[in-house]
């Protein structure tokens, strides 16, 4: 695990070790059914096994990490049908972030949500497209002011990104979310709540029936 972090890092904290190996898990550097040991970490990390315990904690919760007996903690799988479920979740989470969102958005939200959706397509990257998929719904859904609300959308979102990437991608590819997103932000901009929510919804079960196809 030499790419973890230089040899001469100084002290970590939880949330810097926690964004290493996140990094290192959506980028596939540690795949799927790797077993991660708490003292082989702090060593790398230089650090005490109570910053890499909450570290690994918090990618539990994220959906990256699940705890196994005997084993410890194992970068997670999902089925289908588990990510088709997370999907669902994301639809209630993130309906609801937009609905309270939209009366509240400014003109620079909307400038701001534009200028992600260029850069979007100007990538030949499926993990940028995610990267910019994710920020651009957060973009949008900021505004409602909600941190609980949105730090679980990002969490959701980020747990089942890498599945999905290995799944999705190169079915739906980058022309259709594109379009989809387009729509989505002129009805924010239109203050058409009950449309984008809608578009929302649609968007999010499109990548469930791709999931399935």
């Amino acid at each position: 695990m030499a790419s973890l972090a230089p040899a001469n890092e100084s002290i970590l904290t939880a949330d810097a070790i926690t964004d290493a190996l996140r990094d290192l898990i959506l980028n596939g550097e540690l795949g799927i059914g790797v077993q991660l040991k708490q003292q082989a970490l702090a060593e790398r990390f230089g650090v005490s096994r109570i910053p890499v315990r909450e570290a690994l904690k918090r990618l539990e919760a994220e959906g990256l990490l699940e705890h196994r007996p005997h084993q410890g903690s194992i970068v997670s799988s999902q089925s289908v049908q588990e990510l088709i479920e997370s999907l669902d979740i994301r639809i209630a989470l993130e309906a609801r972030a937009l609905r309270l969102a939209i009366p509240l958005m400014q003109p620079s939200d909307h400038r701001a949500a534009q200028k992600i959706l260029e850069r979007y397509e100007d990538s030949d990257s499926p993990q940028e497209w995610a990267d910019l998929n994710l920020e651009f719904h957060l973009t949008l859904y900021r505004p409602c002011g909600r941190a609980k609300l949105l730090k679980m959308i990002e969490d959701s979102v980020r747990g089942i990104g890498r599945h999905l990437r290995a799944m999705q991608s190169y079915k739906v590819g980058r022309k259709t979310p594109q379009t989809e997103h387009q729509l989505i932000l002129q009805a924010c901009m239109d203050q058409d709540i009950a449309l984008a929510v809608d578009l929302l919804e649609k968007h999010i079960e499109h990548t469930q029936a791709a999931l399935q196809s």
